[in-house]
């Protein structure tokens, strides 16, 4: 039988090891898109854009990190969060993606006051870490509209879909398959704008 003075030994002693648990550290994760675009059909040149903060209909677009193991069970990884809300960090890429393109004269951000010619307006579909058994994949769903800023009119709208397996199954893994369906997004975007 022990005695009350070991015992209050034992209970300092498992007090102190809870403490000592340390949880793995926040990882923080960006979106970077390598892929440097140039259009030749400058339809756009003296014209300004206006590059509308992204919209969503289904995913937060938050810092967390969502992943899903079925259509109807979704969570955020513990210990891996974006660099920056969703919402910025994709309108981020976005306006990089149409200044490097050459297609407008210039590209502004949606809280700018500046006069615009034409908006573009995103709505976020699907932006997740989606797993179904052994397969692992970044989705990407995003639509775009192209407004006339005068007439209020819409010119164009044409939703993008990408679905990119992962290496890992960590938000590493995650991270890097969007950022390739980001790269692709990029291309696909300047090209559908051009025509």
């Amino acid at each position: 039988m022990l005695s009350r003075k070991n015992i209050i030994w034992i209970m300092l002693f498992l007090m102190f090891q809870g403490c000592s648990l340390k949880e793995p550290p926040l990882k923080t994760y960006t979106l970077n898109t390598t892929t440097n675009i140039k259009v030749y059909n400058h339809t756009f040149k003296e014209k300004t854009l206006k590059v509308i903060y992204p919209q969503s209909i289904k995913e937060k677009i938050g810092q967390e990190m969502n992943f899903s193991y079925s259509e109807t069970e979704q969570g955020s990884y513990q210990n891996a969060r974006w660099s920056n809300s969703l919402g910025q960090l994709l309108q981020g890429v976005f306006m990089e993606t149409l200044q490097q393109s050459g297609l407008f004269g210039t590209v502004l951000s949606f809280s700018s006051s500046a006069r615009e010619d034409y908006r573009l307006e995103s709505t976020v579909f699907a932006f997740s870490h989606r797993v179904r058994g052994d397969i692992s994949n970044a989705v990407v769903s995003i639509q775009f509209s192209l407004i006339d800023a005068d007439t209020g009119k819409l010119m164009k709208s044409r939703r993008f879909s990408y679905a990119v397996p992962t290496i890992t199954t960590d938000a590493k893994g995650y991270t890097d398959a969007t950022n390739q369906a980001l790269d692709q997004l990029s291309r696909d975007l300047a090209a559908w704008l051009e025509k």
